[in-house]
């Protein structure tokens, strides 16, 4: 079954990957009363890391953005794997978005920016949200971003 949301990431030409398995001893998403968390997300795409290294070093805002942008695709298709439908979300409620940065780089929010823009574009209203972006010495396997949600869900 599609959902809304699925139809208009169909407009923007995006299909939501195989949610990813954890690479570790945690559980990639777990829904307590109506709230779905979801586990930090990386930019990957066909099951391989696409943007890695350091903000300020290396990559700039745009590279930031566009792996903010996958880590936020990455987001949607947990939500799809915990609830089957995308419909069952009834909004954002939250991401917190982690730069592997260099500790003079102080854009984290733009590129931050780069999630919150795509979700607030691929859920209307439901997808403001509130957020943080911050800094990071190093992320996992050399990632530029990884972000991490939490969804309200309908029953």
């Amino acid at each position: 079954m599609s959902s809304a949301i699925e139809a208009r990431l169909n407009e923007l030409g995006i299909t939501l990957p195989e949610a990813a398995a954890p690479a570790a001893n945690y559980v990639p998403f777990l829904q307590t009363g109506n709230q779905l968390f979801v586990s930090g997300q990386l930019p990957m795409a066909g099951g391989k890391l696409q943007i890695s290294g350091k903000l300020g070093d290396g990559l700039g805002i745009d590279e930031g953005k566009a792996a903010a942008k996958l880590c936020a695709i990455n987001l949607l298709a947990q939500a799809k794997a915990a609830t089957g439908n995308l419909d069952k979300v009834a909004r954002l409620v939250k991401i917190v978005g982690f730069v592997n940065s260099t500790a003079e780089f102080v854009d984290q929010p733009q590129v931050i920016n780069g999630a919150s823009d795509f979700l607030v574009e691929a859920m209307g209203e439901k997808g403001r949200h509130a957020r943080s972006a911050v800094s990071a010495a190093s992320l996992p396997f050399g990632a530029a971003v990884e972000i991490e949600a939490i969804f309200e869900i309908e029953d």
